[in-house]
């Protein structure tokens, strides 16, 4: 191999380890993120206003206790409850494939002197759900609770 050949080939596989380099340092690169990220949606929104509603009780406690009721009359399992920050956690066995789970995290708090705010997020099989019957059935479940607590 000639020198000028030899000298060719050295400059070849410099540039090319250039190249790889920069190729792999671009790669490593942290993507920015949108400023728009952490903006709600309208479909966000949307299934917000679905998850929550309204209720016509003064005190808290009576409200998680009615909450947890309805969640175990619906077949779910307590994972947990945190009265100061009004939080039930809650999981079940999805039928008829007994082994998919709907878990359900259900929030309350107080809106106003008299009436409480009382969403629910629930999953099936870690995505979301977002069929509104799912809610109207929990809020219908947990209205009986609430009526019978009332008594």
């Amino acid at each position: 191999m000639t020198p000028r050949i030899a000298y060719n080939v050295a400059k070849a596989v410099e540039a090319g380890l250039l190249v790889v380099a920069l190729s792999i340092a671009q790669g490593c690169a942290t993507p920015q993120p949108s400023q728009d990220l952490l903006a709600p949606t309208e479909a966000q929104m949307k299934i917000r206003s679905v998850q929550s509603r309204s209720f016509d009780v003064a005190d808290r406690q009576v409200a998680m206790r009615g909450v947890i009721a309805a969640l175990q009359d619906l077949g779910f399992i307590i994972e947990r409850a945190n009265e100061s920050l009004g939080l039930v956690t809650a999981a079940r066995f999805a039928e008829p494939n007994f082994y998919d789970v709907v878990g359900i995290t259900v929030t309350v708090r107080s809106e106003g002197e008299r009436r409480m705010m009382i969403r629910a997020n629930a999953i099936y099989n870690n995505k979301p759900i977002e069929d509104p019957k799912v809610y109207q059935n929990f809020f219908a479940t947990l209205e009986r609770s609430l009526f019978i607590a009332k008594e």
